[in-house]
């Protein structure tokens, strides 16, 4: 496989503004599925009761900028029932529902976000005690999305906290800085570490094109900025998983493809050799095998549904799998028939060797 400096150096970089997807609805067995592994829980409001807004306000941040945002204002009566469901909420998921400290939270404001597929509320909470806050997502339950974030939270180094019920999807902040604001600001600010950087992006770039997670462009993402015994880490997050196995084109699940990125990707063209490349690319192969092995039942539960599952067109699957087969040179592709099939093949394809290691060093130390 190609390093990203080679691909970049014969290819260039591209941008491709993508059309809104559909919403693909949670089936009855992948319900089952959420249930079985405690991410399907009955919550006291859904995401239609927070659609009766009275009006909303236009949200513009610190430098008095207009954001994707608006903040909405309800109904006394709506307000008080939303803000007590709201409360039981935050209490599921930080507390799995224990109500012992709910008394000391308030909801802050609801803000919603028209932009984007999954028109998401953003919820404030605020401990009345020492006024720190918090935030949470309340969005439309999508079936794609759904697999994008079990796949993140199964195959990447970040856990996730996610609940469904119904057609509902309550979902943590990801905390950090938005990927945007990190090229803006930070990207050639003296104190970072730039080879450390390049080195995460490399990695991010990789775990993305393995398990399929498209549309990373930066402000998709988040960058985590670690103190480390000498100097920083890096972690970049995905937090929009909307595009998980949807678009056709192969290039769409590799971030270092979007203009946006252009920047990072140049830094690591700068600062990186082929052989630095594949290697990190190697590390974090070895580090998605190792997970696979360890979570490798339910992984293959979660397969068995997508596999079936209708979460895109059958156009765009099809160019896809054409796309990889010919990328990749192996025909595998070509007897996927969904997008749940190509996921697999990927995974079993691009990790293949790194399994094969982790499977021998557990009979050496075992």
């Amino acid at each position: 496989m190609s390093s990203i400096k080679d691909t970049l150096e014969s290819e260039g970089s591209e941008y491709v503004g993508l059309l809104k997807k559909p919403v693909y609805p949670i089936n009855n067995v992948l319900k089952q599925y959420l249930k079985l592994y405690g991410r399907e829980v009955k919550l006291p409001v859904n995401y239609d009761d927070f659609l009766r807004m009275s009006y909303s306000v236009p949200l513009r941040d610190k430098n008095g900028k207009d954001t994707e945002w608006e903040q909405v204002i309800y109904d006394i009566r709506d307000w008080e029932y939303l803000k007590e469901g709201l409360i039981d909420i935050y209490a599921i998921l930080k507390t799995k529902g224990d109500p012992t400290f709910s008394k000391h939270f308030d909801v802050a404001s609801i803000d919603f976000c028209p932009f984007g597929n999954s028109n998401p509320f953003r919820i404030k909470i605020i401990n009345k005690v020492n006024h720190n806050y918090d935030h949470f997502y309340i969005k439309k339950a999508d079936a794609s999305r759904i697999y994008g974030l079990e796949l993140e939270h199964l195959l990447s180094p970040n856990r996730l906290t996610y609940f469904t019920y119904q057609q509902t999807l309550i979902e943590e902040h990801i905390p950090g800085i938005p990927g945007d604001i990190f090229i803006q600001k930070h990207l050639n600010h003296p104190d970072t570490n730039q080879i450390r950087l390049a080195k995460e992006f490399v990695k991010f770039n990789e775990r993305c094109f393995v398990r399929l997670l498209g549309d990373m462009r930066s402000y998709n993402y988040v960058v985590n900025v670690i103190p480390d015994v000498e100097d920083f880490e890096y972690r970049v997050r995905a937090i929009d998983f909307d595009q998980q196995c949807y678009e056709g084109r192969k290039n769409l699940y590799k971030p270092q493809f979007f203009k946006e990125n252009l920047p990072v990707v140049q830094k690591v063209m700068q600062i990186l050799d082929k052989d630095s490349i594949e290697q990190y690319q190697m590390e974090e192969r070895t580090l998605m095998a190792s997970r696979m092995v360890i979570i490798r039942y339910r992984l293959l539960d979660l397969f068995n549904i997508m596999s079936r599952d209708e979460i895109s067109t059958k156009e765009k699957t099809n160019q896809l799998r054409h796309e990889i087969s010919d990328y990749l040179q192996n025909r595998k592709y070509l007897s996927c028939t969904s997008m749940g099939n190509i996921v697999k093949t990927n995974l079993k394809n691009l990790l293949q060797k790194n399994l094969a290691l982790v499977q021998d060093a557990k009979k050496i130390y075992s």
